[in-house]
């Protein structure tokens, strides 16, 4: 099977500082993918690369679309998006003056299936349309535990509820790869274990692909099937968890002496 999304020599440099470096990665379809590095390790701007926020300095970029390769490095993200890559902030980046409900239906937009003259004539279109993203957008916040709260501005949520907001409204777009930038900072114990169980959910419900920046090792280790090391912006290490917890390099560079 040809792998969702492959990543051939992939590069980003910022003046003479390369940040990322000659990174080679195939992920599989509905793998649960782990990334983690020390801080500054290149992680989120490896992120930024495959969701077009940055353009590549080298390297491709190749997402498997209906069996077909796509080369999307450099797309802008909006049309990555559309493409089924959808992602969350390790910043949370919501629409705090709006309600949960509203944010979710923001992000299926490109579902309306209605256009300007539809909108502003009111036509039974526009109304259709309407009633089915409220009852998807309602869905997804069910998903996520937060539909009784639908109607509460997005700046009331607590910090946990903000990230699963920003989970939701990525499930708007209908992805095929979800990545989540520390889904899990912030979080008390019990907050983690529920969203690791969120986490096996949307996989198998959805049937995501899901790639996910973390520090919490206990998360990773227990949640990931496979899991990808970077230091420095190069890729230092991959294998399964077991492989990963032994693997002398990554020791030395991350996890430390004990394990």
């Amino acid at each position: 099977m040809e792998p969702i999304l492959e990543v051939t020599n992939l590069s980003k440099n910022f003046g003479g500082l390369a940040a990322v470096s000659g990174i080679n990665m195939k992920i599989d379809k509905g793998q649960l993918v782990g990334l983690i590095g020390p801080n500054g390790a290149g992680k989120t701007t490896f992120f930024n690369l495959l969701t077009g926020v940055y353009e590549p300095s080298e390297g491709l970029i190749e997402l498997n679309v209906d069996n077909k390769k796509k080369q999307i490095g450099g797309m802008k993200p909006y049309k990555i998006t559309e493409l089924g890559l959808a992602r969350t902030f390790q910043n949370i980046r919501l629409f705090k003056s709006m309600t949960v409900l509203e944010n979710v239906k923001l992000a299926m937009h490109k579902n309306a299936g209605y256009g300007l003259p539809s909108a502003l004539l009111r036509t039974s279109k526009y109304y259709n349309a309407e009633r089915w993203i409220e009852e998807k957008a309602c869905e997804y916040l069910q998903e996520v535990g937060l539909y009784r709260k639908r109607n509460e501005l997005a700046t009331n949520l607590p910090y946990g509820e903000q990230r699963r907001l920003e989970i939701a409204r990525a499930l708007a777009t209908e992805p095929v790869i979800l990545f989540l930038d520390e889904p899990a900072a912030g979080m008390n114990p019990q907050e983690t274990e529920d969203l690791t169980q969120l986490i096996y959910h949307l996989r198998d419900k959805y049937k995501l692909t899901i790639v996910l920046i973390e520090h919490d090792m206990s998360l990773v280790m227990n949640l990931c099937e496979h899991i990808f090391v970077l230091n420095y912006g190069q890729l230092i290490a991959h294998g399964t968890p077991e492989e990963i917890k032994n693997n002398e390099f990554v020791i030395k560079a991350y996890l430390g002496e004990e394990i």
